[in-house]
C-alpha cells in the first residue's frame, strides 16, 4: 500500500459518522458483557454524530479555515496562469463532463473560468489523478472548460498529481517566477497555499465554494436540528484537519 492510499484510509477513518458507528457498534457487542463500557460508548457515539450534525458546530469550525482569504478580484498585474486544482469525478459517456464532475471539481473550475474572464491573459492549469476512474479528475474538467467556452488552446492538463503535495511539485516549475492564481475551495486554499509557497512559488489565492456563507448569522432553534450538510461540512473539517496534520509532519 502506497502513502498515498494509507493516507486516505486514515482520514476515512478519523470521519465523526464512521467514530460514532464503530462507538455503537461496541456499544451493542458489550451490551450485556460490559453494559457500562456500553452505556460509555453509545453516549459518546451520540453525541459525536449529534454535534457533528448541528449548524452551529459546523457553520463555526470550518469558518476559520474558510475566511483565511478573501475573493479574488482583478490583479493590477497580468496574470500568466490559473491553477484549478482537482477534486474528483465519475466518468460516464452518456453525460457531458460538467455533469461528471463532483460539484467540488464544478466550483473550482467556474471559479477558474471567472478569473479567466478577468485576465484573458492567463493560461488555465488543471489537474488531478484518475484513481482507479478510466480518465483522470485534470482531463475531465479540460472537457468541462471546452464544453463551458474555454478555447483548448488556454488549458494546461497535468493528469498525475495525486493529492496536493504533488500538484504543488509538479506544477510549480512551470509557474515559478510568474504572476499565478490559485484555485480551490475556500477550506482547502490555506494548506494548498503552503505547499505552493514551500516549492517557492507565491500564487494569489482564489477561494471557491463557501459551507458557512453567514458563520456568524443570528442564532435560529432549526440551527439545531441535525442535518446530513452539517455532517458532511463538519467531515470536511476533520479531513482538512488531518491534512494539516501530515503536513506539519512532512514539513
Amino acid at each position: 500500500m502506497d502513502f498515498f492510499l494509507f493516507k486516505k484510509i486514515i482520514a476515512a477513518v478519523v470521519m465523526p459518522l464512521n467514530i460514532s458507528l464503530l462507538l455503537l457498534i461496541i456499544a451493542a457487542m458489550f451490551f450485556k458483557l460490559k453494559p457500562k463500557l456500553s452505556r460509555t460508548s453509545l453516549i459518546l457515539g451520540t453525541l459525536i454524530l449529534g454535534i457533528s450534525s448541528i449548524t452551529p458546530v459546523a457553520d463555526k469550525t470550518i469558518a476559520p479555515f474558510e475566511q483565511t482569504y478573501e475573493s479574488f478580484s482583478r490583479s493590477i498585474k497580468p496574470i500568466s496562469y490559473i491553477v484549478v486544482l482537482g477534486c474528483g469525478h465519475a466518468t460516464n459517456h452518456a453525460l457531458p463532463a460538467t455533469s461528471q464532475l463532483k460539484a467540488c471539481s464544478l466550483r473550482r473550475l467556474i471559479e477558474g473560468m471567472r478569473v479567466l474572464k478577468l485576465h484573458p491573459e492567463a493560461k488555465l492549469i488543471v489537474s488531478g489523478y484518475g484513481l482507479y476512474d478510466e480518465q483522470t479528475n485534470a482531463e475531465t474538467v479540460q472537457k468541462a472548460a471546452i464544453a463551458l467556452g474555454v478555447p483548448n488552446a488556454k488549458i494546461i492538463v497535468e493528469p498525475y498529481p495525486k493529492d496536493t503535495r504533488e500538484e504543488a511539485q509538479l506544477i510549480a516549475p512551470r509557474v515559478k517566477g510568474k504572476t499565478t492564481v490559485l484555485v480551490t475551495d475556500a477550506y482547502h486554499l490555506p494548506r494548498a497555499m503552503k505547499y505552493f509557497e514551500l516549492e517557492g512559488v507565491k500564487p494569489i489565492p482564489a477561494p471557491a465554494g463557501y459551507y458557512a456563507i453567514n458563520p456568524d448569522q443570528d442564532f435560529v432553534w432549526p440551527h439545531l436540528v441535525p442535518s446530513a450538510k452539517n455532517l458532511q461540512t463538519s467531515s470536511i473539517v476533520w479531513y482538512e484537519t488531518m491534512g494539516r496534520i501530515w503536513q506539519w509532519l512532512a514539513y
